[in-house]
């Protein structure tokens, strides 16, 4: 049977392999109602909500070693069409060497420069179209390198964009190693909003994501049948221990009785995972008129468990596995065909 929802939306089934029912929202409570809250790019550019940006004489991009003055940045980055987010540096380094030879370019790809590499903050490769960064774990590193990599996109006048975030995360009422791809990101009252303390007044922002992409990529689920893809909600929150419902902190204020409850009622409002970014990312994307996704392995189950016990070698593979998908999208929307032999992201 569907799940129950929070929010007395319609219950519509899941598009899943492997899955059972979830809820998708027909309208969001921080957008005002509606099917989105995503603003018409124009042309198709990256908007910038920030009028004192045209004031300015040099954008410095501090955090990502890159500036207007400095480099000509429609020249690098013009023709990008994608980009890939993650939180690790290594992670996203082995998915731009994977997408190197997903693409046929020339090259083992394993000379791959860190544009980024003045900086130790974030690490940033391009690989034909695509663009691959890491952000960092938690809601405040995704958010500067966010605003920075926006503002990036702008400058450059990128077009039709697509922004990407691929990750781990931990599963609620799934198989381990199964894929989840958001529909809407909630927090951890399992409401679709972000909210932002901005000069000491709370600002809340919708968190749709764009479901006809949703849709796209789970089409593209068929293309790498060996695991369980769906789509469901994604709860965000700012804590791997205590906001997650962790027992095995260094701190804890609630049974193990309060933990289930607390999951299962996340699970009946349609989560079906957990990561610490999505809030952010969906908001900042959605304003900025990106189309965005967030497609992120579940690490274990956790109502059966906090700690990650599947030996290193079985979760380098599952890690592998948003990649593979975005790799098959990508590949589908360029009209390539899948490279000869069994490519797979490295195991770093």
């Amino acid at each position: 049977m569907p799940c129950p929802s929070h929010h007395n939306v319609p219950v519509t089934p899941c598009r899943a392999h492997h899955s059972t029912l979830c809820t998708t929202p027909s309208t969001s409570p921080a957008a005002g109602g509606g099917t989105s809250s995503r603003p018409a790019s124009l042309g198709g550019l990256v908007l910038i909500k920030n009028p004192h940006l045209d004031t300015m004489e040099e954008d410095i991009l501090y955090h990502l070693d890159l500036g207007t003055r400095t480099h000509n940045l429609p020249a690098m980055f013009g023709d990008i069409k994608f980009v890939c987010v993650g939180g690790s540096p290594n992670r996203m380094k082995a998915f731009a060497q994977f997408m190197h030879k997903e693409l046929g370019l020339e090259g083992s790809g394993e000379d791959l420069a860190d544009i980024c590499a003045g900086t130790d903050r974030y690490a940033m490769y391009r690989t034909g179209p695509v663009l691959s960064i890491s952000h960092g774990m938690g809601i405040p590193s995704i958010s500067i390198m966010l605003h920075e990599l926006i503002k990036l996109l702008h400058h450059a006048k990128c077009r039709d964009v697509t922004i990407i975030r691929i990750g781990t995360s931990g599963g609620l009422g799934i198989e381990a190693g199964s894929v989840v791809i958001t529909d809407t990101a909630v927090d951890a009252s399992f409401q679709p909003r972000f909210e932002q303390v901005v000069l000491g007044d709370v600002v809340v922002r919708s968190t749709d994501l764009d479901r006809d992409l949703a849709e796209e990529l789970l089409a593209c689920s068929k293309e790498v049948p060996d695991f369980p893809t769906l789509i469901g909600h994604t709860m965000c929150t700012y804590d791997f221990y205590e906001g997650q419902g962790r027992l095995d902190g260094a701190l804890c204020s609630f049974s193990s009785e309060k933990k289930l409850e607390y999951l299962k009622r996340a699970h009946e409002a349609g989560v079906r995972n957990i990561e610490m970014e999505s809030t952010a990312f969906a908001a900042m994307c959605g304003l900025c008129g990106l189309k965005a996704a967030v497609v992120c392995v579940a690490l274990l189950d956790r109502l059966e468990g906090d700690q990650i016990r599947a030996p290193r070698e079985v979760l380098r593979e599952y890690q592998q596995r948003p990649q593979r998908l975005i790799a098959a999208f990508i590949r589908r929307r360029l009209g390539l065909h899948p490279p000869a032999g069994p490519a797979l992201p490295s195991s770093n």
